[in-house]
């Protein structure tokens, strides 16, 4: 599994060191450094089956900056990813990939079901 993730944010660190806990093999990819592309975001929130709001990261200071709270309701799907994959810092994190699911922001009930 992959575990895309900023290394300054805290739920990032917290989800990490419970991996580490559990003993799971994953790879860490620098969310920032290496931004999702639309092809990979479109891919990964279809298997997730989430609403793609789900894969914006809504305290982050871009998503603010940007106004995007009362702008994603009036953009396309197809819009949205492109957002999304324009910077990576507007992406949850940590997002957690492996091939039977995907799950942005770490909740330890839902990425025990992944391990």
């Amino acid at each position: 599994m992959t575990i895309l993730c900023y290394e300054k944010c805290s739920t990032c660190r917290k989800a990490l060191q419970w991996l580490n806990e559990q003993g799971a093999a994953y790879t860490v990819r620098p969310i920032k450094e290496e931004n999702p592309s639309y092809e990979e975001l479109f891919n990964w929130w279809k298997k997730s089956g989430l609403p793609l709001r789900r894969f914006f990261n809504t305290s982050g200071m871009l998503y603010r900056e940007l106004g995007l709270k009362d702008r994603l309701d009036g953009m396309s799907e197809e819009e949205q990813l492109r957002l999304l994959a324009s910077d990576g810092m507007l992406v949850k994190r940590p997002l957690l990939v492996s091939e039977d699911a995907v799950i942005p922001g770490f909740k330890e009930e839902a990425w025990k079901s992944v391990l």
